[in-house]
């Protein structure tokens, strides 16, 4: 009975999740995980895209120009792995996030005693997409009804004032193509535009009104300032700040 009740119980965990993933025309993969040095370290990356593939997904990687009908950032969801590795266990599991960073399918973790990372990282990886097969993914044509994702309150005022701020202003006099979207990641959160293209990285700080911020080649603090974000950095020993609009 026992056994029959956990079988039924994992069928409709990934009923649900196929309800959820069949919704959304395609799959953006990254060209880094956080885990790794280099872009498509192990070929992680380009493994990650021909698995999508090869399970029903349409997938572009996060540089690609993508044709037009996949222009709505919400109608997509965003690939990403994660390292839960212990000491003597590699285990990735894969997450596919909607376009305000909450997790829509999460698989089961892939595992590997290999000691060799090239070796350990691809079976852990081919292992964990086992759970992305099962889904049986095919797209339904029903849009995607993506939600923000709720911020939890944290003890100080200042987080609680810059959730509000985020969550009152869904329509800025800015114009949409300037607009950067934040998604979280294991450090912090990335910036994308609406291409979709990760335009800035940001690094959590001691401090929930500021992040330490990286586009491209520059490093700088991105700070909340009445009620606005800056983006400061120097240049030729001269202090530059820019006004960053971003939803969280």
């Amino acid at each position: 009975m026992k056994k029959l009740f956990l079988f039924v119980m994992v069928l409709a965990i990934n009923y649900s999740y196929a309800q959820s993933v069949n919704e959304y025309k395609a799959v953006i993969v990254p060209l880094k995980y956080e885990f790794l040095k280099g872009e498509n370290q192990y070929r992680l990356n380009t493994i990650t895209k021909f698995n999508l593939n090869k399970a029903g997904f349409v997938s572009f990687y996060s540089n690609e120009t993508i044709p037009g009908e996949y222009s709505d950032r919400c109608d997509l969801l965003y690939a990403d792995v994660v390292n839960d590795s212990g000491f003597l266990t590699t285990r990735l599991i894969i997450t596919l996030k909607d376009c305000y960073g909450k997790i829509i399918f999460q698989s089961a973790a892939g595992k590997s005693k290999e000691k060799d990372y090239k070796n350990a990282y691809n079976e852990a990886l081919a292992e964990a997409f086992e759970s992305v097969y099962e889904l049986q993914y095919k797209y339904s044509g029903t849009r995607a009804k993506a939600q923000p994702a709720v911020v939890a309150a944290a003890a100080t005022p200042v987080i609680k004032e810059m959730v509000a701020v985020t969550e009152l202003k869904p329509s800025l006099t800015i114009e949409e193509s300037t607009m950067l979207y934040a998604q979280a990641t294991e450090t912090g959160f990335q910036l994308i535009d609406n291409t979709p293209k990760v335009v800035m990285k940001l690094f959590k700080t001691s401090q929930a009104n500021s992040f330490i911020a990286i586009r491209d080649t520059v490093q700088g603090s991105l700070i909340l300032k009445d009620n606005e974000w800056y983006f400061e950095y120097y240049q030729n020993d001269k202090l530059i700040s820019e006004k960053v609009a971003v939803k969280f």
